[in-house]
């Protein structure tokens, strides 16, 4: 399944099963998105042009986590919140409760691991699940695990100035939405990438019952009956390489 058909599937979970309607909530926040999309490309673009700094980018996104996400800047938007010492750009708090750190870069900062180690320093300290990354115009959301070995996996990424049309730029920008993190639906997706991740399916392919099932075709289509433990070494060796658990 790919990450279009992803989104559209977790954004199915908040229609209302029987009337087969979309909830008021969702039509509101879309249509939120729609307007502020097309109020802020202009000036993303114009901010790229001129190779802004990280002051003027963080202006940019301050709007847009406010007129396009939903989020209150008086109650919800924390600024400078202060961890051990360091201070993250912004946390966002939800039912009074921290929900997710965001950090802010320059507007023509290529993202990557480098500018995720800070903030994914102030989320493990805090025993925060989610971290946003942005650099005005390319959003990410990333899933870190708490426990050993820290895990942090990019769960969604969704760009203001990228090809796509309004519809796709509005579908993917909703999972970033004060609505959509509210009612756990990043959540959905993270649980929907696990169920369907290479780890999950190397999983399930060495459990007994999968093996028994290959077995027993290798031994209709051949005539050998190969021992359960001998295919497991051999799918470990030359097809899943990194082996199974």
């Amino acid at each position: 399944m790919n990450e279009d058909n992803t989104i559209v599937a977790v954004n199915a979970t908040v229609v209302q099963k029987k009337e087969k309607t979309v909830p008021k909530w969702q039509t509101d926040a879309k249509e939120r998105l729609r307007s502020s999309i097309k109020k802020y490309t202009k000036p993303l673009t114009d901010l790229c042009d001129r190779d802004a700094n990280e002051g003027d980018t963080r202006l940019i996104v301050t709007d847009f986590l406010c007129e396009g996400f939903g989020y209150d800047k008086y109650s919800e938007l924390t600024t400078e919140y202060r961890v051990k010492g360091e201070f993250a750009d912004f946390g966002i708090r939800l039912d009074q409760q921290m929900v997710a750190f965001i950090e802010i870069k320059r507007v023509n900062t290529k993202l990557g691991d480098k500018q995720l180690r800070q903030v994914q320093t102030y989320a493990l300290n805090e025993g925060v699940e989610w971290v946003l990354l942005t650099n005005g115009h390319v959003w990410q959301i990333y899933r870190i695990t708490l426990g050993l070995p820290v895990e942090t996996h990019l769960v969604h990424e969704a760009d203001l100035l990228s090809e796509q049309t309004p519809t796709q730029k509005i579908n993917s920008f909703f999972l970033f939405t004060r609505e959509a993190i509210k009612r756990g639906l990043i959540q959905e997706l993270w649980k929907a990438r696990q169920a369907t991740s290479p780890r999950a399916l190397i999983d399930i392919l060495c459990s007994k019952s999968v093996l028994d099932s290959i077995r027993k075709e290798v031994r209709k289509k051949t005539g050998r009956n190969v021992d359960i433990n001998e295919l497991l070494e051999l799918l470990e060796t030359t097809v899943f390489r990194e082996g199974c658990k």
